[in-house]
């Protein structure tokens, strides 16, 4: 009987196409060229369930969307550990987890908690120029206080800024194109993928240097379409009901998270410079000093943030934790059901996903910036486009040196789509999820999951077509 049990376990693997390398004193890990598409059915589960159960089930989903993720985590950790051993899972939950998901959550978490301890008062009433301008002001803003920070500070004084506008979703649409994504590409402040390449030895700068053009071409062009977009509703409108916040003297109140911010990008500054070379093991996760550092750093940022914020500031913000709260649960599901997926684009030409990595170089070896450009960005918006633009960053060699040289138009295609087409959907950035949180959470209906895509299909994906016609050819 026991026999035949292993004998079914070993077929089970067999069909699944996966594999665990292990070696004499190495850490248990996955062999993403053996892993086969089965494994990308938890992760196409995830993200299925953000796209339709919002529609099909509203409730349920409000009340139950953490548990769903959970279900979907657990459905591929638990298979994964009946197959290839209980430490091996063990082993890719703690690396995902400590490597990535926490300090992911634990930089949103101190930049969502600062900048909204940090509120802009008065009231601009939402003109098509007005509107305009805190668009262009936002997405000048995300490249040095991050896509977060920037979305988090502005969102809410643009809400008041439209509320009595009737016609407003493209508003806060365009918002999440421009502040929570395209405005991050200036530095590695701005968005994840480019600190990671900052973390491989990207000069600070280059991102500034190499994609400021094809930032602006996409930052005017945006700006421009949206302007016509606004003045279009705006004109629709009529006469406006009375303001319920009328105009007034614009102030900033919460100065002292101001000081928190600059703490915030100085320890993540300081973890991608020091380099003391100490680390220490974790049931094989190597965790590196300066990490645990900025971690710790961050946190105790948060932590002076809500003690010293006067409550009346982030109430007159209607500040509340469910934006934070709804992607820490969301995130950490597509997080873990994103490893096989991962693990198999690592695999590169040896993976079940060869065919579609193969496309990024010719026969010769030399790489076509067009293909690096939209397959980055594609994965990017639907995966996490940090892990992404890494798998494509050493697809394209790995080495800072060359990449930032002789390569520079491919680590431009490759940072451009990882951090531009974060915008096509809500799960693309995380910055676009807290943001529809906010926003719904002020009594304004965005989107729908496919709705929004409608937006970033009719809109970004031209735009995208026309950046690769000029830089990407």
């Amino acid at each position: 009987m026991a026999g035949s049990r292993m004998a079914a376990l070993a077929v089970l693997a067999w069909l699944a196409s996966g594999g665990v390398a292990l070696a004499a004193g190495e850490a248990p890990h996955i062999d993403g060229a053996r892993l086969g598409l089965v494994w990308m059915l938890p992760f196409a589960g995830i993200l299925l369930s953000i796209a339709v159960m919002p529609l099909a089930a509203p409730t349920f989903w409000h009340h139950h969307f953490g548990k769903v993720s959970a279900a979907w985590a657990l459905a591929f950790v638990a298979p994964f550990a009946a197959l290839f051993g209980l430490p091996t899972a063990v082993y890719e939950v703690m690396h995902t987890l400590l490597l990535e998901y926490v300090p992911f959550i634990i930089l949103l978490l101190a930049l969502f908690t600062v900048t909204g301890g940090i509120r802009v008062t008065g009231n601009l009433r939402g003109s098509p120029a007005v509107n305009t301008a805190l668009l262009a002001i936002g997405t000048v803003l995300a490249g040095w206080m991050g896509t977060t920070g920037a979305a988090m500070l502005l969102i809410r004084p643009l809400i008041r800024a439209n509320d009595d506008r009737k016609h407003k979703v493209h508003v806060f649409v365009f918002f999440i194109f421009l502040v929570a994504n395209i405005g991050g590409a200036l530095t590695p402040l701005g968005d994840p993928p480019l600190f990671l390449g900052f973390l491989k030895g990207v000069a600070f700068f280059w991102p500034t240097t190499h994609l400021f053009t094809e930032m602006l071409v996409c930052a005017v062009v945006l700006l421009a379409v949206f302007y016509v977009i606004d003045r279009y509703w705006y004109a629709r409108e009529g006469h406006l009901p009375r303001d319920p916040t009328p105009d007034s003297p614009i102030g900033l109140q919460g100065g002292i998270n101001l000081a928190l911010l600059a703490v915030v990008i100085a320890a993540v500054l300081l973890s991608g410079a020091w380099k003391p070379g100490l680390t220490w093991s974790v049931n094989h996760v190597e965790l590196e000093v300066q990490n645990v550092v900025r971690d710790v750093v961050l946190l105790a940022a948060t932590l002076l943030s809500m003690r010293l914020t006067p409550r009346a500031i982030r109430d007159g913000n209607g500040f509340t934790w469910a934006p934070i709260a709804e992607v820490a649960k969301l995130f950490a599901g597509i997080f873990l059901t994103i490893v096989p997926a991962i693990a198999i684009l690592k695999a590169g030409k040896d993976g079940a996903m060869a065919p579609l990595v193969g496309l990024v170089n010719r026969a010769d070896g030399t790489p076509i910036d067009a293909w690096y450009f939209w397959l980055s960005g594609g994965l990017s918006s639907f995966l996490d486009n940090a892990p992404t633009y890494l798998v494509f960053f050493n697809l394209a060699g790995g080495d800072a040196a060359t990449l930032m040289g002789p390569m520079a138009a491919t680590l431009a295609a490759i940072s451009c789509g990882a951090v531009f087409m974060g915008a096509n959907t809500y799960i693309g950035n995380a910055p676009n999820f807290m943001v529809k949180a906010v926003v719904e959470a002020a009594g304004i209906r965005m989107p729908s999951f496919f709705g929004y895509m409608a937006w970033s299909c009719a809109i970004l994906v031209p735009l995208f077509i026309v950046l690769t016609l000029i830089f990407f050819r």
